[in-house]
């Protein structure tokens, strides 16, 4: 090999490895990517929202017991996979009692600002629930009922023939004479 031919390597040599140190030093000093989850840190999650929900409560129990369903609202620790909006409002839990499945039969029901906050939060959580990052919080065949009633959203999610107690598919169908629904795309 020439002199010339050399040297020219070994500036190219030099030339690579000037470059590959400087591409590393600007990917050490990009901010990390972290994802955000659509949960609030432990401790920090929202309180009950007390008579804000008061008269929804009300209603889906009525619902409920006018379909031969008892339910009663629930201080038993409980908490759907919910999308950004519904993850940051103050809930309630309310249970059907089920003795043959006492772990199932639970209705989340969020309090927001106003009837159009409410109805904005349902659409969002119904694009989130059918994402791809909703959807694997939800086994294949759930069904789900996602409803509007003043600035109250209502979401009870579960998947047909899957209880013993045959009183869980029953709450679906009743909760959707309530309010305005909003649909889940599949």
């Amino acid at each position: 090999m020439t002199s010339w031919a050399a040297a020219a390597t070994s500036a190219g040599a030099r030339s690579l490895g000037v470059t590959m140190a400087l591409l590393l030093a600007v990917a050490a000093c990009a901010p990390s990517y972290i994802p955000r989850s659509t949960y609030p840190p432990v401790g920090s999650t929202p309180v009950a929202p007390g008579d804000a929900t008061s008269a929804t409560i009300r209603t889906v129990i009525g619902a409920l017991g006018a379909a031969g369903l008892q339910a009663a609202e629930t201080s038993r620790s409980f908490r759907p996979p919910e999308g950004p909006l519904l993850a940051a409002a103050p809930r309630s839990i309310v249970q059907v009692t089920m003795p043959d499945d006492p772990d199932h039969g639970f209705i989340a029901i969020y309090a927001l600002d106003s009837p159009n906050t409410a109805l904005a939060a349902a659409k969002d959580h119904a694009a989130w629930v059918a994402s791809s990052i909703g959807r694997i919080n939800f086994a294949p065949g759930m069904r789900f009922v996602l409803r509007v009633l003043g600035s109250n959203v209502i979401w009870f999610s579960w998947l047909p023939g899957s209880s013993p107690d045959s009183r869980l598919d029953q709450i679906g169908p009743v909760l959707e004479t309530i309010g305005e629904g909003v649909a889940v795309p599949s």
